[in-house]
């Protein structure tokens, strides 16, 4: 990426944030988005701090080219993957970052003819949905291991409640050559 377009990011990287962020919240119900949007504290509202931080660490990340943004994709998709979405709707967030740059940066992009530039970003910004997708697939996965076990746990307590499962003994215990 050339130093204008980079420079540009970093220069209007809080306005990109805000933007790319509210986008985001837009995705949720009314009186969801409205309680993400009101709530301040992190422990009373865990979901805004860590969409947030995670945004804010893939934003820098792609800006600066450097440090890895799995931690941060992790942070934000663990959350959309147990949430209400459909796998669609879970990863768009990753591409409503093309829009608001294109946004917040028009005027720029057409005066300094960096069409170029904008694209190899955009590249990068798909690169990370395919690594997304992965992250959002390992999540589902544990999910559905957590959801299937629980299932076990629950119906081997049900059947040992109703006395229709006798444990095996342990031939260890026995001496079968008497």
């Amino acid at each position: 990426m050339r130093a204008e377009l980079k420079k540009l990011l970093a220069e209007r990287k809080s306005n990109i944030f805000k933007k790319w962020f509210d986008a985001i919240l837009d995705t949720y119900p009314l009186e969801t988005q409205r309680f993400l949007r009101r709530e301040k504290d992190r422990f009373a509202n865990p979901v805004k701090y860590n969409i947030s931080e995670g945004i804010e660490g893939i934003l820098k990340v792609l800006i600066e080219e450097e440090g890895d943004v799995s931690s941060f994709l992790d942070q934000v998709i663990r959350i959309r993957a147990v949430q209400d979405f459909s796998p669609s709707e879970a990863l768009a967030f990753i591409f409503f970052l093309k829009n608001v740059i294109r946004d917040e940066l028009k005027e720029e992009i057409k005066k300094q003819e960096l069409f170029d530039e904008l694209l190899e970003f955009e590249s990068k910004i798909d690169k990370l949905a395919l690594l997304s997708f992965n992250v959002y697939m390992q999540c589902r996965e544990k999910l559905y291991e957590i959801r299937v076990n629980e299932i076990k746990r629950l119906t081997y307590s049900f059947l040992k409640r109703a006395n229709l499962i006798y444990e095996i003994p342990d031939f260890k215990d026995y001496n079968l050559m008497r």
